[in-house]
């Protein structure tokens, strides 16, 4: 298990070596359940301090639910609503350090305190999001934001 560390070095070689795993188990596999599948064990796997973590799938104009490690979630968000679909409304990575002071959060899990969303893309568009929650206010910082963005650039290649 990861644990926290001061350190950021350490921290990004934590890292590091969990992007190299995903990129090693989704060598040659094309299915795309099966490597949000993995990619969601990896990252529960690896991650402290987290209560869900799981890929919501693009639908129409909602994020419907996808592979996820965690207690049952909310099954379709509609885009620009909570912060999952405020992540692709706006194309870019959400890092809230508390849930319950984001505009429109929908509480899939009353426990979650924080949470961080990364827009998964193919061919240059949005085809889900990856989102962690944290039952831990600001639990996620900017290491580990850049680091997770980079875990779902390796992703996006086996996509």
């Amino acid at each position: 298990m990861f644990q926290q560390l001061d350190y950021s070095g350490e921290k990004t070689k934590d890292y590091e070596l969990l992007i190299k795993q995903l990129d090693a188990l989704s060598a040659g596999e094309t299915n795309q359940i099966a490597l949000l599948s993995n990619a969601s064990a990896l990252l529960n796997q690896f991650l402290d301090e987290v209560n869900w973590v799981g890929f919501y799938l693009s639908e129409k104009e909602e994020l419907v639910l996808g592979p996820f490690q965690g207690l049952p979630a909310c099954i379709r968000i509609p885009f620009g609503k909570g912060v999952c679909g405020t992540a692709v409304s706006e194309k870019k990575t959400q890092r809230i350090s508390d849930v319950h002071q984001f505009p429109g959060h929908i509480a899939c899990d009353g426990a979650s305190k924080s949470e961080i969303v990364i827009p998964v893309r193919h061919n240059n568009e949005i085809i889900g999001v990856l989102d962690i929650d944290s039952p831990i206010h600001d639990r996620f910082d900017t290491i580990d934001q850049e680091c997770l963005e980079k875990f779902v650039a390796v992703l996006e290649k086996h996509l």
